[in-house]
């Protein structure tokens, strides 16, 4: 066992982490405003000056699970108004297709435990053109593209630094700091480096009095002196750094024009003491808020290194062996990954792969959200919310959560979204299956979960509904566990099946609208996917009959099926729930092809495709026949069982036959359960045969959804021909738009009309290998459709897997297909090999769009550049 593997059994190793969010500013947390407006409660421009709730904000920031100690790195080109302490972006009313950072900034590293991480930076050497880049997206209507930080031309002359920051830690608490400013410019340029500690602000909101302190010790030393931290000493080896210190408190005279308190060092004080030499620092030299100023000039392409420690330890030389111990970390990281990607034999797909792998580790972060106490406000603290109008999570007030997430994108998305964690769970198996699957066991918590069964959707909207796909990823990484680790975590299993019992009992009773087995939900997580506002509760009873809401539900009944028959083969009593989730799996099965007598049906023959079906009031139902991943996602619904299991499960396969016998109508509708494939193998689907092969037909079609990065979320067919739905009056226009959105129905930035999403190709390709399996070569398609060429579905997956790998790996000419075409980036050594793993993906070039760094869902490419565990 490799040394990694050996931390991970020691839980003290991952007590200081990235779990520093980069953006704090812009959250529902943090809105104390009286009319829901987050993102200008607490915005980019008073963040500086502003002290936090429930979080905090920094560049490659560290802290411990509670977030009660922070540090993290802070640059001035002595050009910027401010210290570049926080990452820029625009907020959702001021990009022109929603929130989106401006910076440019790469994960390269990072293991399970944190032993070693790295990251680089890319600052200006020039001034940041923050003015320019919001003034510009504001000019920008939605059918331009956004305006990003390297359209400025701030890079053109190479006039910037390349700021690699990397940890690694000597033991559990003993943290070793290495920054490399490197001048990729060809003149000389000053910059101004500020290593900073703070306390989060726990103290302030009238709960808590007790407040930890920073102070000057010896030269080249602050001390930490706090009664729950165990470091007590931050070195630099520059000694004579000058030390400077505040506190972590409002600057209210700057930003709310109270009376200026005399002797008060405000959370801004070392910003102002180093950008324009105000008074503003503590000369007492202590506060709740430090930093050591390293004002350094950088020649012309050199490099400049500089170190710190953050230690339990009183030591005369911090920095003796600092590489040597740097080096030996950087050695297990290697040997760690080695072992991952033994079966990996090209560079490029390991260098991919484990920045992927990366992205996961960095996006880690500390969440604390205590709904109750947000909704009433604190004792020192008041929350003025207008009841009488609308106030976010008024239902949720049980919520506390208080842990360590994984997030989308801890700019972005610095909020956990239940759907998305799901995923992410999957290629952190790989390397961290106790992390994967304590995260899928925490949203099942009582204080997570809602006592009516509801998960967590995102703190913007708790209550909305996410595609319910905890269950397969809870028996995906059992799996990859198991195979792993040579032995099945049923302990986990049982504890998560138990929950999932509880939210599928709330799906079964708040989403079918009429007790039919035909859901709905609203957008589940597609945004605008559909004609209109499919979170939009219509008139006189009328209803949308989701396909993909249904479609969803099938896929985790039988989710929750196989699971039952996992557990049922350790402990019996588990035989009677597969039987029921068997059985409901057939009455959905049943709903989607008949919602009753004169009703029209989910899947429509004619197109040989699954549309939505609106239900009028007047009984009559309308196919919204618009072709997108909406009809895909029956696919999903797939699973295949072994005979063998039949065998140690007597009570299940005697129900089963029973109603194999006696219910005929329902067994008729799914593929056939009584007939064996090859292997012994059953085949449960909502699509037969003849409706699978059809609805192949369309995805494979490169005039529809085929890509060459994968599959689009809508038929390209509407970029020249519109779908256009008219009801009551009302004409809705659908486009095929392959990147950025046209339409703002659930914010700037959501776009599911065009562009090829990780998620939903993710559970596409592990469906085609799931059929696969019980077809064999006795069923092949034509790929790409029309081609002449026939393929079994193996061969498929195994395609649409390689264009999706595609959209990150070099071409034949160097080029990576995410940086649409920039040549900087594809070409530039120091850009070259750089992965950015973005939301989704333009749907004809592959060029990255949305959330530049959400190595959450789209991580799951590192589970598809690995060899099938499970």
């Amino acid at each position: 066992m490799n040394i990694e593997k050996q931390r991970l059994q020691d839980k003290s190793w991952k007590n200081w982490g990235p779990y520093v969010s980069n953006r704090q500013w812009g959250n529902v947390r943090e809105d104390y405003s009286n009319n829901g407006n987050a993102w200008h409660f607490a915005n980019h421009d008073i963040a500086e000056s502003h002290t936090y709730r429930w979080g905090e904000e920094g560049i490659a920031g560290i802290s411990d699970p509670k977030q009660i100690f922070c540090f993290a790195l802070s640059f001035w080109n002595k050009k910027d108004k401010r210290v570049k302490e926080r990452l820029f972006g625009l907020s959702n009313p001021q990009g022109n297709h929603g929130e989106d950072i401006k910076e440019i900034f790469y994960y390269l590293d990072n293991t399970p435990t944190h032993s070693y991480m790295k990251m680089v930076y890319k600052y200006p050497i020039n001034e940041f053109p923050y003015d320019d880049i919001v003034a510009e997206n504001a000019r920008r209507s939605k059918k331009e593209p956004e305006y990003e930080l390297f359209d400025t031309g701030i890079f053109d002359k190479d006039e910037y630094f390349d700021i690699f920051i990397e940890y690694c830690k000597s033991d559990a608490h003993d943290i070793l700091v290495r920054v490399t400013v490197c001048n990729r410019s060809n003149r000389a340029a000053p910059i101004v480096i500020l290593p900073t500690t703070w306390y989060r602000n726990n103290w302030k909101w009238g709960y808590n009095e007790y407040k930890g302190q920073v102070e000057a010790g010896k030269d080249g030393c602050i001390n930490v002196n706090h009664d729950s931290i165990p470091i007590k000493k931050f070195y630099s080896k520059n000694k004579n750094a000058e030390r400077v210190f505040c506190e972590n408190e409002t600057n209210n005279p700057k930003l709310h024009g109270t009376p200026i308190v005399e002797n008060a060092y405000y959370k801004d004080g070392i910003n102002d003491y180093v950008t324009h030499q105000k008074n503003t620092i503590n000369p007492e030299k202590r506060g709740s808020k430090a930093a050591f100023i390293i004002d350094e000039i950088i020649e012309a392409g050199k490099s400049e290194v500089f170190e710190f420690r953050l230690s339990p330890y009183d030591m005369e030389d911090a920095f003796y062996q600092f590489n040597d111990i740097f080096n030996a970390r950087i050695n297990e990281a290697n040997a760690f990954y080695d072992e991952i990607q033994q079966d990996i034999f090209n560079d490029d797909e390991k260098n991919v792969q484990r920045q992927a792998f990366a992205g996961l580790l960095w996006n880690k972060q500390f969440y604390h959200y205590n709904v109750g106490k947000w909704l009433k406000g604190d004792p020192n603290h008041e929350a003025p919310r207008d009841f009488n109008n609308y106030v976010r999570n008024t239902e949720w007030d049980h919520l506390h959560n208080k842990d360590i997430i994984s997030m989308p994108d801890k700019w972005e998305y610095p909020w956990y979204a239940t759907w998305d964690l799901a995923f992410h769970c999957v290629p952190f198996a790989i390397i961290d299956a106790d992390f994967a699957k304590n995260q899928l066991l925490l949203l099942t918590k009582e204080w997570y979960m809602h006592p009516n069964g509801q998960m967590p959707a995102y703190e913007w909207n708790l209550s909305d509904v996410n595609p319910p796909v905890h269950a397969w990823s809870c028996f995906r990484v059992f799996k990859i566990d198991e195979k792993t680790n040579g032995k099945p975590d049923l302990l986990f299993l049982e504890k998560v099946f138990q929950k999932l019992l509880l939210n599928f009992t709330w799906w079964v009773n708040r989403k079918d609208k009429n007790g039919k087995n035909i859901f709905g939900g609203g957008f589940l997580g597609l945004d605008n996917i559909g004609a209109f506002d499919r979170n939009m509760e219509l008139k006189d009873g009328e209803h949308l009959e989701q396909a993909d809401g249904t479609s969803w539900m099938a896929m985790y009944a039988l989710n929750m099926m196989r699971i039952a028959m996992e557990l049922a083969q350790y402990y019996q009593v588990y035989e009677d729930m597969a039987i029921k989730f068997f059985e409901h799996y057939l009455y959905i099965a049943e709903a989607m092809e008949n919602m009753g007598e004169g009703k029209e049906g989910l899947w429509n023959e004619e197109d040989g495709f699954f549309y939505d079906v609106l239900q009028l009031a007047n009984g009559e139902s309308v196919s919204l026949r618009l072709r997108s991943i909406v009809g895909l996602i029956p696919m999903f619904a797939v699973e295949i069982i072994d005979h063998h299991l039949l065998d140690k499960m007597p009570n299940f396969r005697e129900r089963m036959e029973w109603v194999l016998k006696n219910k005929p109508e329902l067994t008729s509708l799914v593929s056939h359960w009584d007939e064996e494939g090859s292997g012994r193998k059953h085949l449960m689907s909502i699509l037969r045969k003849t409706r699978l092969t059809k609805v192949l037909n369309r995805m494979l079609d490169e005039k529809e959804f085929l890509s060459s990065y994968g599959i689009r979320a809508m038929s390209k067919v509407y970029e020249e021909n519109p779908f256009v739905f008219t009801v009551h009056g009302n004409k809705n226009v659908v486009y095929y738009t392959p990147a950025e959105s046209d339409s703002r129905m659930f914010g700037g930035n959501s776009n599911w009309r065009g562009p090829i999403w990780f998620p939903i190709n993710f559970l596409i390709v592990e469906s085609l290998q799931r059929f696969h399996f019980y077809y064999g070569n006795s069923l092949k398609v034509e790929f790409p459709t029309g081609s002449g060429e026939k393929k079994n579905l193996d061969e498929v997956a195994q395609n649409i897997s390689g264009r999706l790998c595609s959209i990150f790996l070099k071409d034949e000419s160097g080029q990576r297909a995410f940086n649409g075409g920039n040549y900087k980036f594809n070409y530039d050594p120091n850009f070259k090999d750089y992965i950015t793993f973005f939301e989704y993906f333009h749907g004809d070039n592959g060029r990255g769009v949305g959330a530049s760094h959400q190595t959450g869902w789209t991580a799951t490419v590192a589970k598809l550049m690995k060899p099938r565990l499970a």
